[in-house]
């Protein structure tokens, strides 16, 4: 069940790679006051749920955060939440769009250490031999969004870190990019092309100082799951609580990841502490898929 729903013609970053800059740790350093001080953050697709938990606790953990994505409106709502936070309207799968975010943050904020791509596109459930054209034309939206939007942001963000000697990018996939659902071809597609995108940026982008992982949210606690599970209690003649707990009886850990479990794990994998970690993909699913 998916949720979430967001080197152009600057030129290079004048900070030489051996100072921090302004307002930036020294590279490699842990000092106290939380593990992304000093960062500059980039969320593209940054959605009212997970990207505005992301914005919170990533800004308390000391980064200057810029939230992006296509509705001006859900940007803007997360900054006026999270003081000091950056909104750009932009859309992930716009080549220009992605190219100007790119320069805004070099113009604004010095280049990102950081770059989260968080996009969740949504999903029409039809089976494929059940698609009608319109079906078809949003089946690859969902896919331009998940894979294309993730591809842009990291051709136009990441040339900002290289340039710097470092860098780190996480990309949001799910546990659909390893396993497929009837009726989710367009999500699953997308997020399992995002998936294998992250093997082969870590594989260009290491030499250069910069890391590529991915973090994998199972289902993750909101309203849109609750309703989702009203619907098929009410389809099934059942309680909300029976569905519940079916569900929950299948996962290891008998819970639902949160927002705030999955924003965790981004954090670790941008952060120092995980700077000897590229290529691989760190699963937030309390045990619903092991891999």
């Amino acid at each position: 069940m998916p949720y979430g729903v967001h080197p152009g013609p600057h030129g290079p970053d004048p900070t030489p790679h051996d100072s921090p800059g302004p307002g930036r740790a020294p590279h490699g350093s842990h000092e106290p006051g939380g593990a992304l001080r000093g960062k500059v953050a980039v969320v593209t697709g940054a959605g009212p749920g997970l990207g505005r938990t992301l914005a919170r606790l990533m800004t308390a953990e000391g980064a200057s955060v810029v939230v992006a994505a296509r509705t001006a409106a859900t940007v803007e709502k997360i900054a006026a939440e999270v003081p000091g936070t950056l909104a750009v309207s932009a859309d992930v799968t716009s080549a220009r769009d992605m190219e100007s975010l790119a320069a805004t943050v070099a113009d604004r904020l010095g280049g990102p250490d950081i770059l989260v791509n968080a996009a969740f596109p949504g999903t029409h459930r039809k089976n494929v031999l059940e698609m009608t054209l319109d079906d078809l034309a949003s089946w690859r939206t969902a896919v331009d969004i998940g894979a294309y939007g993730t591809l842009l942001a990291c051709r136009f963000l990441a040339p900002l870190m290289v340039e710097r000697g470092e860098g780190a990018i996480v990309n949001v996939t799910s546990m659909s990019s390893r396993k497929g659902y009837a009726g989710r071809s367009d999500f699953a597609a997308g997020k399992a092309a995002a998936h294998l995108l992250s093997h082969c940026l870590a594989d260009e982008l290491g030499p250069y100082g910069v890391r590529v992982n991915c973090v994998a949210p199972g289902w993750i606690a909101s309203e849109v799951l609750d309703d989702w599970m009203r619907t098929r209690a009410a389809a099934e003649g059942v309680a909300y609580e029976d569905i519940l707990a079916r569900d929950v009886s299948a996962m290891a850990l008998r819970r639902i990841a949160t927002e705030e479990d999955v924003t965790r794990a981004i954090i670790f994998l941008a952060s120092d502490r995980a700077r000897s970690i590229t290529g691989a993909t760190l699963d937030v699913n309390a045990g619903q898929l092991f891999t």
